[in-house]
């Protein structure tokens, strides 16, 4: 690790050194084929000896993803290129020196069969970059997971095998030490319908697992001892109870010791020890004086300090890493210091001997970028998205600002180049109950470099700013349509009071929960709004929450639904609409599924308002999943919408 230090200050001058963009300037904005994009490559990893580096590059505009794998002596090398037929690759691991895991995705139908029972199916496969050639790993009767390798144990990786049952409910999945030469497997956990969030070792031993107590109402947590035993439990919590306790990871060297998040009795969460035989907290390892804590981080080689924490992370203006380990901050820093744009820096993959390390950066001014650190040579392998150029990008500013109520709400401002004032889009994230911090954001930078100023209000509800903030979403049984929408629209005055934005050019866009607040957007009276786009929005909020009470037992806390009991609910207040609506729907999306904009779309019809609605054929819920076809029809419509059908003589 010294070495790179060293190392790596001399390799500084192969990378170019961040340019100053305070000059940005006012150019055409990009074409819309640039933001529907697809990946030009992700998933970028070492092979575990560091000869290899692989990752899934997009070959043409609807993806048809396939995996390069070069050689990291000698990148100039033609790259082996592994692809599939029918089956479009999601996603890979690298198991041995030269073997991978890879998951393939499917769509087997047009239709969803129920919530989150969506139209597509998964298989895996095993890779030898020896024979080159796949050797499928599921079966007619079985469906495979690939869940990590297993470090010390040459050739074998730990897996799922689930019985499929079609249009039964399935039986808790099996967990097996398989191996990759012979097909044989070794049986690890048998499945339990009662237990979940089951957590490995390196070696593939089941330590942890949760359950949920339907007598009590209660959340338990368990452990197996190491040195062997049956499950016991360490903690248990209300499902009433707005706190939050999660496993955060093991304590070296200190065995009946693991690290949790949780809030203890506080506002905020802290990282704490915990004692898993006395079931007690102990020391308090860090807490944020301001927000809630985003994770833990494991060290960089994962290969030799498997799952060893090194720092615990935190969100405010970007995403902030407190780290415990010297030396890892250490080679963040020398890294960050050598790429330009940088924001959040990460060693993302590294080799066993650790002289060889994939570094990823992302943030406004960069939607991705991977360089690759070899035994003293610093260089970038390519970009998530080449055409988008930094300058043309936008830089995104942390704001605070005061709900009418005289509650503080944060917001994050994305800024386009050029003076103001400018028309406004406000996009409230997705969740609802979720903390967001915005690096990059494709649609947030989208809007701006159309022109428009981007506002991503943090309303009450959402998660990263303790307690009492998450818990004024529920003060009056459900905010939802009352002050967590005046918590967005007063973001919107903020802006005008400050001369930033045009008071008769607001819009609002979102996507889920986000949809649903576009939705209230629309029939709120007097509305500041001109127009609103809705995606896959929540329109019947008891459509919405049954799916929840019926579908999946324990998951939600119960305040969560009633805050959707008790809030407005769109379909109830169509006759209240009073601008412009844009509505898109993916027609199979499994969370928020086409029915609720159908439904609302014969609503608008009975009422006879102003609306457009798109529908994205074989399109599910997640942002992820819209394709190259989906973006093309969605975005070109959505900035032309903006500047033309919004309001009176459009934004």
């Amino acid at each position: 690790m010294k070495s790179i230090l060293l190392s790596c200050v001399a390799a500084m001058g192969m990378v170019a050194l961040p340019a100053t963009i305070a000059s940005a300037k006012v150019s055409k904005p990009y074409p819309m084929e640039y933001w529907a994009a697809p990946n030009f490559m992700s998933s970028v990893s070492l092979s575990p000896d560091g000869k290899r580096v692989a990752f899934i590059k997009a070959e043409s505009q609807m993806g048809d993803n396939i995996i390069e794998i070069y050689e990291t002596a000698n990148m100039k090398k033609k790259p082996l290129r592994v692809g599939a037929d029918t089956m479009e690759i999601q996603q890979f691991s690298w198991v041995s020196d030269r073997d991978l895991i890879v998951v393939f995705n499917k769509q087997v139908s047009k239709k969803i069969k129920g919530f989150n029972r969506g139209a597509f199916k998964s298989k895996v496969a095993l890779f030898s970059i020896k024979s080159k050639k796949f050797e499928e790993l599921n079966d007619d009767n079985f469906a495979i997971s690939f869940v990590s390798p297993l470090i010390d144990k040459p050739n074998k990786v730990l897996v799922t095998f689930q019985e499929a049952r079609e249009g039964k409910s399935r039986r808790a999945a099996n967990y097996y030490e398989y191996d990759l030469k012979t097909g044989s497997k070794k049986l690890v956990l048998k499945g339990n319908q009662e237990l979940f969030g089951y957590r490995f070792d390196k070696d593939g031993n089941p330590r942890f697992a949760s359950k949920f107590d339907q007598g009590s109402e209660e959340f338990v947590y368990l452990w197996r001892p190491v040195d062997g035993g049956g499950w016991e439990e360490y903690h248990r919590i209300k499902r009433d109870s707005f706190e939050n306790f999660s496993y955060a990871g093991i304590i070296k060297d200190e065995p009946d010791m693991v690290y949790v998040i949780a809030h203890n009795g506080e506002d905020r969460e802290g990282l704490y020890k915990f004692n898993l035989r006395t079931k007690q907290f102990g020391e308090l390892v860090f807490r944020h004086p301001e927000v809630e804590l985003g994770g833990t981080t494991r060290h960089s080689n994962a290969w030799t300090r498997a799952g060893e924490v090194t720092g615990v992370t935190y969100g405010t203006d970007k995403t902030y890493t407190e780290y415990f380990d010297a030396e890892e901050e250490a080679i963040v820093n020398q890294f960050t210091a050598a790429i330009p744009n940088a924001h959040r820096v990460r060693l993302s993959s590294r080799s066993r001997d650790g002289n060889v390390v994939v570094v990823t950066n992302s943030g406004p001014r960069d939607p991705g970028s991977y360089y690759l650190y070899n035994n003293g040579a610093f260089s970038k392998l390519g970009s998530v998205n080449a055409l988008l150029e930094p300058e043309q990008l936008s830089d995104v500013e942390y704001i605070t600002y005061q709900a009418r109520d005289g509650k503080t709400i944060r917001g994050y401002v994305t800024r386009p180049n050029g003076p103001g004032p400018h028309p406004l889009v406000v996009m409230p994230h997705g969740g609802p109950f979720v903390g967001e911090v915005v690096g990059w954001d494709d649609w947030g930078q989208m809007l701006a470099n159309n022109g428009y100023m981007v506002l991503q209000p943090q309303y009450r509800g959402s998660t990263n700013y303790g307690l009492d903030f998450y818990k004024a979403a529920f003060i009056n049984g459900g905010e939802g349509g009352g002050k967590m929408q005046d918590d967005k629209d007063d973001g919107v005055q903020y802006l005008i009071d400050k001369g930033e934005v045009s008071a008769d050019r607001v819009a609002m866009f979102g996507w889920s929960y986000g949809g649903y607040a576009a939705l209230i957007a629309a029939a709120r009276e007097p509305n500041i709004y001109q127009c609103v786009i809705a995606g896959a929005a929540v329109a019947d909020n008891q459509q919405q929450v049954n799916y929840y009470r019926n579908g999946i037992r324990g998951s939600q806390r119960v305040e969560q639904l009633a805050m959707w009991d008790d809030s407005v609910s769109p379909i109830e207040e169509v006759s209240k609409v009073n601008v412009p609506m844009l509505l898109i729907h993916g027609s199979v999306d499994q969370r928020v599924v086409v029915s609720h904009s159908k439904k609302y779309v014969d609503e608008l019809e009975k009422y006879g308002k102003d609306f457009e609605y798109i529908e994205l054929e074989n399109a599910d819920h997640f942002s992820n999943t819209l394709d190259y076809d989906h973006k093309m029809l969605a975005y070109p419509r959505m900035m032309d919408f903006l500047k033309k059908d919004c309001g009176p003589g459009g934004l």
